[in-house]
């Protein structure tokens, strides 16, 4: 590269590498080059070690100039820049300059750069998570066609015969690093969505959420019944479980269909709407509904089991409802269920 600069005109010299440099990497593109030719290429106009390393796959490619693979073990590089993908970083390149850096380094790195990200984005999927949203909803919505939304899979790299799982999310972490936990191997897309975050995935390990992350997995085949199932299941969703997937929730997942205003009128739900007041109350009652016993409340609660007795007899006389029959007991979930979904 030190002998284009050289037969540039002096004046410009800087200006007019920068062009050359750009027209060069335009007919590589042209070309549809692949990574190692063009780690190849630009360790030849750079007249030094070019590397590109992509951060889902930890793949590096290091070429010297003579167009082979460089062995020696690298240095320190003496320039890098970021490969960048749909707002995130999905890899570096980089150039091993043994001497004093030279000015159009890293004008050649950017265009080395974007064309890696093309290279990336064209000829195979990705190891970048986040996505367009605009083609996120495509596949969830139930007011896509067929077409549309099997050209928006491809489009995000997944596969038209492998099944896609639906996760609507709502967390304080950046929706990258919770799609990277929930599916480290697989591809993975994940996007924001009105109030919460979706999720895209060929695998999901439910195990591997954050435990700040409240998530609902769709059961369906097809992504926008799932992602529906998803939005239900999220809002069962409680601190105690933070995780729901709708095959789970079985005939409490018709819950979710009843009116508002019905829910509200219900006599169980308006009982327990007088003691949400007292919080250890409503935690105790939680916790009781939860395990359906008085010792594992008691252990949950931290307390003894006759003090956790003493106040369920207490909130079952202010229910109305004898918490300790089966009926009761019943009551009490469904009530408490059927009152968390009006505050979703």
């Amino acid at each position: 590269m030190q002998a284009l600069v050289e037969h540039l005109p002096h004046l410009d010299s800087h200006v007019q590498g920068t062009i050359r440099v750009v027209a060069f990497y335009d007919t590589l593109m042209r070309r549809r080059v692949d990574l190692p030719a063009l780690a190849r290429a630009s360790a030849g106009l750079a007249e030094c070690v070019a590397g590109i390393r992509l951060h889902g796959t930890g793949r590096v490619i290091r070429m010297a100039p003579d167009g082979r693979q460089a062995t020696a073990p690298p240095p320190p590089p003496s320039t890098t820049a970021p490969i960048t993908l749909d707002e995130e970083e999905i890899g570096t390149v980089w150039l091993e300059r043994p001497g004093p850096s030279n000015p159009l380094d890293e004008v050649l790195l950017d265009r080395l750069a974007i064309a890696a990200a093309a290279v990336v984005e064209k000829y195979g999927p990705a190891r970048t998570t986040m996505a367009d949203p605009a083609l996120v909803e495509l596949v969830i919505s139930s007011e896509s066609d067929e077409a549309a939304r099997a050209r928006a899979l491809r489009l995000l790299g997944f596969a038209a015969d492998l099944p896609i799982h639906v996760v609507a999310v709502r967390s304080q972490l950046p929706l990258d690093q919770v799609g990277g936990l929930i599916c480290p191997v697989h591809l993975v897309k994940a996007a924001p969505l009105a109030d919460m975050g979706v999720i895209l995935a060929t695998t999901v390990d439910p195990a591997r959420f954050p435990a700040s992350v409240r998530a609902g997995l769709g059961a369906a085949a097809s992504p926008e019944r799932s992602w529906q199932q998803a939005r239900t299941a999220l809002r069962f969703t409680t601190p105690r479980q933070p995780v729901v997937h709708y095959d789970g929730l079985g005939a409490i997942a018709l819950l979710a269909e009843i009116p508002a205003d019905a829910v509200r009128g219900n006599a169980d739900v308006a009982a327990i709407a007088q003691i949400a007041g007292n919080p250890e109350d409503l935690e105790t009652l939680d916790a009781y509904c939860e395990t359906g016993s008085l010792r594992r409340a008691a252990d949950l609660l931290h307390l003894h089991h006759s003090s956790v007795a003493r106040r369920l007899d207490q909130i079952g006389k202010s229910l109305g409802i004898e918490l300790t029959e089966p009926t009761g007991l019943t009551r009490a979930r469904l009530a408490l269920t059927a009152r968390r979904l009006l505050s979703d």
